[in-house]
């Protein structure tokens, strides 16, 4: 599994599967946002049998499935909104964390500097640079 370190509450993941519970839990993640929507994936790794599996563990779970069409700014503030109901550490998965990540710096524009978004993301392994300008032009809202 892939877990990477966005911010000390956040963390994204490509797709997970029920038998990753143990070792999320382990890593200190208290809820699983899963941004994938159904479709893309077997039933086994739908967000029913991760949800299952998650709360099975002891975790939290939510659903916002994400694409790159849906990422509107209502679909980015329920997104952050069902981040921060978790008391502690967020791991948001996809298929390879990138929207996941896109939808966290998206939510983050204006709370954070965008530098500091952008190499948040470029640590976890997941290069923003491209949406500079857009974050940038959030952050002036």
């Amino acid at each position: 599994m892939d877990i990477r370190q966005i911010t000390p509450r956040f963390f994204a993941a490509p797709q997970i599967s029920a038998e990753d519970m143990p070792e999320i839990a382990a890593a200190g993640i208290t809820m699983i946002l899963c941004n994938r929507p159904d479709a893309e994936v077997p039933p086994s790794h739908q967000a029913g049998s991760i949800g299952a599996a998650a709360e099975a563990a002891g975790l939290g779970f939510a659903q916002q499935p994400l694409t790159h069409q849906t990422m509107t700014p209502d679909v980015i503030a329920r997104n952050k909104a069902l981040a921060a109901q978790s008391e502690g550490p967020v791991l948001a998965y996809c298929a390879s964390g990138t929207r996941s990540t896109i939808a966290w710096a998206l939510g983050s524009a204006g709370e954070m500097p965008v530098d500091d978004i952008i190499a948040a993301a470029r640590g976890g392994g997941y290069d923003l640079e491209n949406l500079r300008p857009a974050l940038e032009d959030l952050a002036r809202r």
